[in-house]
């Protein structure tokens, strides 16, 4: 057993490990959440946005997933001190480089965009427990009005950037030629829908548990219900990717048999991604009562059972991909 581990994770050609997978799906489900979250906010959520559970968890994990995936990134790269200077000198022919743009942009557009809507939780947080900074108090407090009334482009804004950052991690890997698998035009389309997935799943998990979000609630049931038809699409464009490569011939159609034939990962991806990951939930929501779906337990589980197939679909794409060069 310990031999057929050591094999699928350390091979000559293995460049970027677990790590990088869970960078992929913490950008992930950060940019998927903040698609989902603004919906809800302008299309069903009734009421004050900053008092839905949903929303007080986005504005939690969404940032969280990004500072923490960044963070892992960047120790990755092992020049932590020097890693600065890509965020100041940018390369316009390099993917990585706009890829380092793009997260800069996203990342103050979100504080902008979860500024205004928590803004009265902001200022009295800072009127409690930083009474003596009252100029900066009331800076942030001016800031945050004045773009209160750009906040409509500011959440569309805002939904370009995520969908871009979903799939910016398929652009990245793709441009890796060396890697048959990888180099597939669908992988950003993928990235995407799972980035989707993954995100619902979030909302729903920390929405329920850390915000008791009422489990029937409308952003719930909408939810639940915009849920299952991603996941049919995901698994419409997985089905795609490997289609397309398998009639591409040559080391394309190699590498399709090396990652769902036989072996470790293909047992990884039957099992874990697909059977844990995609079909379980889909069973497990359509056959069981509306009662039982209301359980907080329910959720949690099968919203975990979501979250742990995305994570294993990334890892699988980055550790398959990998072992076939051209």
């Amino acid at each position: 057993m310990s031999d057929i581990l050591t094999n699928a994770f350390h091979f000559d050609s293995l460049v970027w490990d677990w790590i990088i997978a869970l960078y992929l799906f913490l950008t992930g489900m950060s940019a998927g959440g903040v698609m989902i979250s603004i919906y809800l906010k302008r299309k069903v959520i009734e009421g004050p946005a900053n008092l839905n559970g949903i929303l007080r968890a986005n504005a939690i994990f969404a940032p969280l997933g990004i500072i923490f995936g960044l963070s892992i990134l960047v120790y990755h790269l092992q020049r932590p001190w020097t890693f600065w200077k890509i965020m100041l000198h940018y390369n316009p022919t390099s993917v990585m480089s706009m890829g380092v743009m793009l997260f800069q942009i996203y990342m103050v557009v979100l504080f902008i965009w979860l500024g205004v809507m928590f803004k009265q939780e902001i200022y009295d947080f800072m009127s409690k427990y930083l009474s003596g900074l009252s100029a900066i108090r009331n800076l942030i407090n001016t800031v945050l009005t004045a773009c209160k009334k750009f906040e409509n482009g500011i959440e569309i804004f805002l939904v370009v950037l995520a969908v871009l950052l979903a799939a910016y991690t398929g652009f990245l890997l793709s441009a890796l030629k060396t890697y048959p698998l990888l180099n597939n035009p669908v992988l950003p389309v993928l990235f995407l829908f799972s980035s989707l997935s993954s995100g619902a799943a979030a909302c729903i998990l920390f929405g329920v548990a850390g915000f008791k979000e009422p489990t029937d609630s409308p952003s719930i049931k909408w939810i639940h219900g915009f849920e299952r038809p991603v996941v049919l699409v995901e698994l419409f464009v997985l089905c795609a990717f490997f289609v397309g490569l398998y009639f591409g011939g040559g080391q394309k159609e190699v590498a399709v048999a090396t990652a769902i034939g036989s072996g470790f990962w293909a047992t990884w991806f039957w099992i874990g991604v697909v059977g844990i990951g995609m079909l379980l939930p889909l069973a497990l929501n359509h056959f069981s009562s509306a009662q039982t779906q209301h359980k907080k337990t329910f959720v949690i589980v099968v919203t975990g059972l979501s979250l742990l197939g995305v994570l294993m679909l990334r890892t699988f794409i980055l550790y398959a991909g990998q072992m076939t060069v051209v």
